[in-house]
């Protein structure tokens, strides 16, 4: 009884911060569309549709990130700060790279990059002039998300989750001033949300420069950022990361042809699908802030070579996933009619959002199951390949088809098509118990 209490504790003093700060990153897009919501339905859906390509720039950071947290919560569980340094250098390296990328396609190619998920016309004109303004935080995203991940590893959660949390109280008092222009402040609408969060951007940039120079956090070494250092780490890094970065993307680029799919079946569809999205993902924050914390807690145990500790602190973890995932689908059908009376949309796009969250009620179930051992305890060990076949295969072999028959095809109802877009989850649990229970993620990796 007293082995759960200290694994326990030790996961609420890892996953806390890290819940806030992921639930505090959700907010900021609750708060762009709920202010948005309040001008006109097309500027909530474009800001919707366009944050799709911040999510599509935020899967490679996770992806990087992720493979950071697999080398690095083993090596520091070891005690070798050095080779945790390396770690930070070659994850930054191609962070700010892809970030960089990023920004330059928003800057440039805006419209573009709108058609990919829409077709209406004032949509991709209003999600274009998004983007243009908002192109300059994909770069800083990807600094500060490095470093937000090597301070969790380091056990500076509290530090990250605080610099994230002031960042996005900024992020919504600038929403407010700028979108609806409160006082001197110009009223810029969708520009508004925009600026706001590149200003924000600037500000987590800024605090993670002085937390690095005030000891705070490992420093960044710009020779060994540029240099590959260590040939045998640099495989190891791209070996772990490489499997995570493809299920990444493929899981993420299935959960963007959801949007593809619901933004061509019109504004209404749109709207709804994003409201209850926003609200999914802010109570989801706390399933993604355990997947995080069972992966450093149980990477800490392997890289010590306590195998039996990390088995049983796994079996714990999962119990505690199933129980998480219910409470947080109670939480979904609580807030439902809060948001029915509060929201403002049409007769059509109501009546869709309530039954979406309905389906997001529990969908969530079966993503903090999935989310802890795919996410968190089988990169653990090093396990990133099955994650990878298991997501991929799930929604572009099955759910992703499916709904694309089903909506353009069958011509079937919207809340239909978004009823077969949520199976996802519960369509791969089978296969992630089966292979859990194998053990091949109780592996110490390091050399």
């Amino acid at each position: 009884m007293q082995e759960n209490k200290s694994i326990y504790k030790k996961l609420l003093t890892i996953v806390a911060p890290i819940a806030v700060q992921y639930f505090m990153y959700s907010l900021v897009s609750a708060s762009d569309a709920f202010m948005l919501g309040f001008l006109d339905q097309d500027s909530l859906s474009a800001s919707s549709l366009a944050g799709q390509v911040w999510f599509v720039s935020n899967l490679f950071n996770m992806a990087f990130v992720s493979g950071l947290t697999v080398l690095a919560a083993q090596y520091w569980g070891k005690g070798d700060k050095r080779t945790t340094e390396e770690v930070l250098a070659i994850t930054m390296r191609y962070s700010l790279l892809v970030g960089l990328l990023f920004t330059l396609a928003a800057l440039f190619i805006p419209r573009q990059l709108m058609m990919i998920f829409t077709s209406d016309k004032v949509l991709i004109a209003e999600g274009a002039k998004y983007l243009r303004v908002v192109s300059p935080s994909y770069l800083m995203l990807g600094f500060s998300q490095v470093y937000f991940s090597m301070m969790k590893v380091c056990d500076r959660a509290k530090l990250s989750s605080v610099v994230c949390s002031v960042s996005v109280v900024l992020n919504i008092i600038m929403n407010g001033l700028f979108i609806f222009g409160v006082g001197f402040f110009p009223k810029m609408g969708i520009i508004g949300a925009a600026l706001a969060t590149v200003l924000s951007r600037v500000f987590e940039v800024v605090m993670v420069v002085i937390a690095v120079f005030k000891g705070k956090c490992l420093p960044l070494s710009v020779k060994l950022m540029l240099k590959n250092g260590s040939k045998e780490l640099h495989r190891d890094y791209w070996r772990y990361t490489v499997p995570l970065l493809l299920n990444q993307l493929g899981w993420g680029g299935g959960v963007t042809m959801y949007s593809v799919i619901m933004g061509r079946l019109g504004s209404d569809a749109v709207a709804a699908n994003a409201i209850a999205s926003i609200v999914r993902s802010m109570i989801a924050s706390l399933c993604w802030g355990i997947a995080a914390g069972v992966g450093i807690i149980i990477g800490g145990m392997l890289g010590r070579n306590e195998t039996q500790e990390a088995k049983k602190a796994g079996g714990k973890f999962v119990r505690l996933s199933i129980w998480i995932g219910v409470v947080s689908g109670l939480v979904i059908l609580a807030v439902t009619p809060l948001l029915m009376s509060f929201i403002t949309l049409n007769e059509k796009a109501n009546y869709y959002m309530k039954f979406m969250m309905f389906m997001a009620a529990y969908y969530i179930i079966g993503n903090s199951l999935n989310s802890t051992i795919i996410g968190g305890i089988f990169p653990a060990g090093g396990d990133t390949r099955f994650g990878m076949i298991c997501d991929i295969v799930t929604l572009w072999c099955v759910v992703v088809p499916m709904g694309a028959i089903a909506a353009f095809v069958l011509k079937l109802p919207v809340l239909a098509v978004a009823f077969i877009l949520t199976l996802d989850e519960f369509v791969k649990i089978p296969a992630v118990y089966k292979h859990y229970v194998k053990y091949k993620w109780v592996k110490n990796i390091t050399r």
